[in-house]
């Protein structure tokens, strides 16, 4: 297959086009501008429509309106602009209705910077919008693994008929990799329940996240947990790397687990027997995988870039049976191998 040398972001966006995406709605704001400024030029010759809309808002509510009619579609932003969404995503959700929406990730609270940054964990992870519900999360750590991500955010994302979003980072989206692109996705599953036109064939179908009876809300809501304890059952994802000897395990995920594979060869090379869990499934977190390697490890080591929002699931995963140790770099702050070397020879005692 043909390799191509592309910047993450677009690659991204050229993976959204393979995948079948129609529809894509999005506001510039960096470290993600390139999505949007690559789709301008190739959707309109791939019939795809593209629009810049006038705010974060409105192009959520437009992937609300597009998503009703059964296409894929899609949209992209960065940290504070993922928060201006979060409201629709929650209509988005309540409706039942898929999409896929980028997350390149900077630094925060507020405006921050637009330095890579992890600090969008519980964001994604945990309160993405109000009411009960979850996103699938994926986060890739390399380009190649953002464009593989891309079909199977939008294939599940269907078959579950709820929001998937790709957790990136600016340094993934900024960076240059070889990446090999899929065929182009022309067949999908059939969307019964989509408002596209019914030519009097069959009764209108309604796209709808109000409920006034509360039992009816209920009734919704726990059929829409249902489905969420299928896609746990199924479809959550780690990489586990040098772990059925590790006395150490630490644990990173996206371009930070880049950096925390390098320090635990470095940390073999020295006798120290570490490994690496990289979960990439954010949800559903992959919990038997945790499970498994604290039935051999000594500890954990969380390793983020943020202040350690990772940490409390890792803790959940286990029940709290090794301790769970902490180190992190915040504010677009990138962490070194030899950083977290050090903090691995730390907790195991030193080079053995």
């Amino acid at each position: 297959m043909e390799r191509n040398l592309m910047k993450g972001n677009e690659a991204l966006a050229e993976a959204a086009i393979r995948a079948g995406c129609k529809c894509f709605f999005g506001y510039p704001i960096t470290p993600q501008t390139e999505i949007s400024a690559y789709l301008s030029k190739r959707f309109q010759k791939e019939g795809g429509i593209f629009l810049q809309a006038e705010s974060e808002i409105a192009a959520i509510n437009m992937v609300l309106g597009a998503a009703s009619t059964g296409v894929r579609a899609m949209t992209s932003s960065s940290s504070p602009g993922i928060s201006l969404k979060s409201e629709g995503i929650s209509y988005i959700a309540g409706s039942d209705l898929p999409c896929v929406i980028i997350n390149v990730q900077r630094g925060g609270p507020g405006l921050g910077g637009i330095q890579p940054s992890q600090a969008d964990y519980w964001q994604a992870t945990k309160a993405l919008g109000h009411g009960d519900f979850q996103l699938l999360v994926y986060a890739p750590c390399s380009v190649q693994e953002m464009v593989d991500t891309v079909t199977k955010a939008f294939d599940l994302a269907d078959e579950y008929r709820m929001p998937a979003m790709i957790l990136a980072d600016g340094l993934l989206g900024q960076m240059m990799e070889p990446v090999t692109f899929p065929e182009k996705k022309e067949s999908f599953s059939e969307k019964p329940w989509a408002a596209n036109g019914h030519g009097n064939k069959r009764e209108h179908n309604i796209i709808n996240s109000l409920y006034l009876q509360p039992d009816v809300l209920e009734n919704s809501v726990k059929a829409r947990f249902e489905r969420y304890e299928d896609i746990k059952a199924k479809h959550a994802e780690a990489e586990m790397y040098l772990t059925d000897d590790a006395d150490i395990v630490v644990t990173a995920y996206g371009a930070t687990a880049r950096v925390a594979k390098s320090a635990v060869n470095m940390a073999r090379e020295q006798g120290i027997k570490a490994g690496l869990i990289r979960p990439i499934t954010l949800w559903p977190f992959p919990v038997k995988e945790y499970q498994k390697a604290a039935e051999t490890t000594k500890m954990f080591l969380c390793t983020e870039m943020s202040m350690g929002q990772m940490i409390d699931d890792v803790k959940l995963a286990i029940n709290c049976s090794k301790p769970v140790e902490f180190y992190g770099r915040t504010g677009g702050v990138i962490p070194k191998p030899s950083e977290i070397l050090e903090e691995i020879k730390k907790y195991s005692g030193g080079v053995k």
